[in-house]
């Protein structure tokens, strides 16, 4: 028999609920794409040869938060991820994903057919 923590059969119990698995989906693409960003960032400043340190003294930041930042889950501000884009010579760019059709259009379709 498999052992399963108290939370992780809270998890799937409330994940019977559609209006809670919306959400929780939700969340989770939000944090994996923010760890994306984050990850990718870090590669460049390895392979740049850049340390913590000295991206945190070039940036202004202080260096124990740059540590927290490529060591630990965080919900970054924007403004941070793109001073170390800068400063790596990097841009942060969206790119629209394919599988999906524009939600303003659903959106817009669905208004008009309701009308």
């Amino acid at each position: 028999m498999s052992r399963t923590s108290f939370h992780e059969r809270r998890r799937i119990q409330r994940m019977r609920d559609p209006e809670f698995c919306t959400e929780y989906e939700r969340a989770r693409s939000e944090i994996e794409q923010i760890d994306a960003v984050v990850r990718s960032l870090d590669e460049l400043r390895e392979s740049t040869g850049t340390s913590k340190t000295d991206l945190a003294r070039r940036i202004g930041r202080n260096p124990s938060s740059i540590r927290r930042l490529f060591t630990a889950t965080s919900n970054p501000e924007l403004r941070l991820v793109v001073q170390i884009a800068n400063d790596l010579d990097a841009d942060i760019i969206v790119v629209p994903r394919r599988k999906k059709r524009n939600r303003r259009l659903k959106d817009a379709e669905r208004t008009s057919a309701a009308a």
